[in-house]
């Protein structure tokens, strides 16, 4: 989770610098070239909190995946033991 994260973010940084660059080098009036990259940096801004909701949605059910193993791998635990001392029991016929 924590490298997808450092991924995306890298992604978007180099794509926000890219395009920014791009419109640094485009011929147009210095005002069209900043409103152009306030609204780049918007959408990305955007697109970068999409991507955290859906790794945080996928991070919770990853969680309540484990939290039903490991429920299911504790009962099977105290089935074992409860299995494993009826057989240390010493039978009642014998004698």
């Amino acid at each position: 989770m924590k490298y997808t994260g450092l991924f995306l973010g890298g992604l978007l940084t180099g794509a926000a610098l890219g395009a920014s660059i791009a419109l640094l080098y485009a011929p147009q009036k210095g005002s069209d070239t900043r409103e152009q990259i306030k609204v780049k940096l918007k959408e990305m801004e955007d697109e970068l909190q999409q991507m955290r909701d859906k790794v945080k949605a996928k991070g919770g059910e990853l969680k309540e995946e484990m939290k039903v193993k490991m429920n299911d791998l504790e009962h099977k635990i105290e089935n074992l033991i409860k299995e494993y001392k009826k057989n240390l029991e010493p039978s009642h016929g014998a004698n």
